[in-house]
């Protein structure tokens, strides 16, 4: 943006979302004086930061839940917000694919998005290295568990320079242990973690971006076309009184508990996931063994 003129002889402007201000004699202030706090372009330019804030965050979370929830993503509309900052920083360097014909990933077409033109579809690099366009008219942003060789991909991007603005390649899985109980209603890995105090285990929930309703954490997902939430107990007590965590569960809709055998991968992983990122705040014990006690295997 350019300086705007304002009292005194000061200038501000916006740089990305923060405010600067510059005085009369050119030079750049490491903050806004105090004088200048109710300035009524100072206090623009302050709105216009909070909204740019705001309007990233809805972007990334947007995302987000296309690649979590596996959902097919208009060709055009991502050409459409690409000029968008916001937009970009959130979907740039992403592996994205063409829908296939069975409504999955079409995974020989796909690569990092580079470009979006409503004219010319989207720019990508393959994962042979070519920059090419893709004509595809739906497109999938695959998530991690679901692609083969992720090691390889992760080291392919490094050689790229890829700097994802949003967790896709890099983001945490855990792939279903073969020793699971597929009629088991609750996966236990991440009971019994003890919070000297309930609010803090729906803080750390919450900071993560999970809902917490009736004693639970909950994270929804859709895969194949069936609505899922996984579901992990966190406790119903006093904001104020200690917490031990209970079982992670899977949901379907109305409620039903889904026997463990039928989570597909994308909700196992998110939803151990979910168990995880609350279960790393509890109270620690000296006795406790910080070794993969889930069995999970994270990749």
């Amino acid at each position: 943006m350019r300086w705007v003129e304002t009292a005194g002889g000061y200038a501000v402007t916006l740089d990305g979302t923060r405010v600067l201000c510059r005085n009369a004699a050119g030079r750049t202030l490491k903050q806004v004086p105090a004088k200048l706090r109710d300035d009524a372009e100072v206090v623009r330019l302050r709105q216009l930061s909070e909204w740019l804030e705001r309007h990233e965050r809805e972007c990334r979370a947007q995302v987000d839940t296309w690649l979590v929830r596996s959902l097919p993503v208009p060709a055009r509309l991502i050409a459409e917000v690409w000029p968008d900052a916001a937009w970009q920083g959130a979907l740039r360097d992403l592996v994205v694919a063409p829908v296939g014909a069975d409504g999955g990933a079409d995974a020989e077409r796909a690569g990092f998005l580079r470009d979006a033109d409503p004219g010319r579809g989207l720019g990508i690099v393959d994962l042979d290295g070519d920059s090419v366009r893709l004509d595809a008219e739906q497109v999938l942003f695959p998530h991690p568990v679901l692609l083969d060789d992720l090691d390889d991909l992760r080291e392919f991007a490094a050689e790229l320079g890829v700097e994802q603005g949003l967790d896709q390649l890099f983001r945490e899985v855990w792939p279903r242990p073969e020793t699971v109980d597929d009629a088991a209603l609750e996966w236990r890995a991440y009971a019994d973690a003890k919070f000297a105090e309930l609010r803090h285990a729906t803080a750390r929930a919450m900071a993560h971006g999970y809902r917490v309703r009736g004693g639970y954490a909950v994270c929804s997902l859709t895969e194949e076309g069936r609505a899922l939430e996984a579901a992990f107990w966190l406790g119903d007590e006093y904001p104020e009184s200690e917490t031990y965590t209970g079982a992670l569960e899977w949901r379907a809709a109305g409620g039903r508990r889904v026997p463990l055998g039928e989570v597909g991968p994308v909700a196992w992983s998110e939803g151990v996931r979910m168990a995880a990122l609350v279960h790393a705040g509890r109270v620690p014990k000296n006795e406790f063994d910080e070794s993969d006690e889930d069995g999970a295997g994270e990749r």
